[in-house]
């Protein structure tokens, strides 16, 4: 569905839209670079989100991984 708004937008980025829309309206071409922004921001976000959970160390994960690093060393010896 669309909507008809009234948005303001700076000169530079109208220029920009108007030059890259090719056969597209330039709302079109606004609403396609909309949804890249927002699926940029969310993938942002998501990276953001998995970083934060991986960056914490679970306790029991290290005693794995030092047991393992223990039983690959002493393969070696």
């Amino acid at each position: 569905m669309r909507i008809r708004m009234n948005l303001f937008l700076h000169r530079d980025k109208l220029e920009y839209i108007h030059g890259t829309k090719g056969e597209l309206s330039a709302s079109d071409r606004l609403n396609a670079l909309l949804k890249r922004a927002i699926l940029q921001e969310r993938y942002e976000k998501l990276e953001a989100e998995a970083a934060a959970f991986f960056s914490v160390p679970i306790p029991s994960a290290i005693r794995e991984t030092q047991a393992f690093q223990k039983a690959a060393l002493d393969t070696l010896l």
